[in-house]
């Protein structure tokens, strides 16, 4: 018997998200429309979470241009969460320099007191925890990036759990009304 794999559907773009892809479009010329796929994918990640490939979908239909396209860049660059991932993303450099600073045991340290293998996230949702690639700051090793955004430097086992806890407690205080 042959089962067709199921269609995907396009993710359905919100206004506000289509207003904020014509912005970046606008930056290239009108035939260059694919040139702004990476910024379209940040914004579907800023305003989701993660990337789906319903999204991808909707990115490549935007941009008129094929969705294996789109996702050869959304799963080329690290930057771009395929799946779920929690509240806050921890990726450790795992390249040499921090490696010859114990980048290893910074990661196996973080998984450690998280309770998740590496690439998993906390039972509540608020940790992922993933290795990362060379981050450009190795002078300052271990390092690790939340979120993608936010450098931390010299990440002794101390520093983690000193991060860790201001995660929590940034996390409790924005739950508390």
């Amino acid at each position: 018997m042959n089962s067709a794999a199921p269609v995907l559907a396009p993710m359905a773009l919100p206004e506000a998200m289509q207003q904020r892809f014509a912005k970046e479009v606008a930056k290239y010329p009108a035939d260059q429309s694919q040139s702004a796929v990476m910024a379209c994918l940040s914004i579907v990640q800023q305003e989701m979470g993660w990337v789906s490939p319903e999204s991808e979908l909707a990115v490549a239909q935007y941009l008129g241009m094929p969705v294996m396209a789109v996702r050869e860049v959304s799963s080329f660059y690290n930057m771009y969460n395929l799946k779920p991932v929690g509240r806050y993303k921890i990726n450790v450099c795992t390249n040499l320099p921090c490696q010859l600073r114990d980048g290893a045991g910074a990661l196996a340290h973080l998984c450690e007191r998280l309770g998740v293998e590496v690439g998993g996230t906390t039972a509540d949702g608020l940790f992922t925890v993933q290795p990362g690639e060379c981050m450009g700051a190795c002078g300052d090793a271990p390092v690790l990036l939340v979120n993608d955004r936010n450098m931390c430097s010299f990440m002794g086992h101390d520093k983690l759990d000193q991060l860790i806890d201001g995660l929590r407690q940034s996390a409790t205080d924005k739950a508390t009304p």
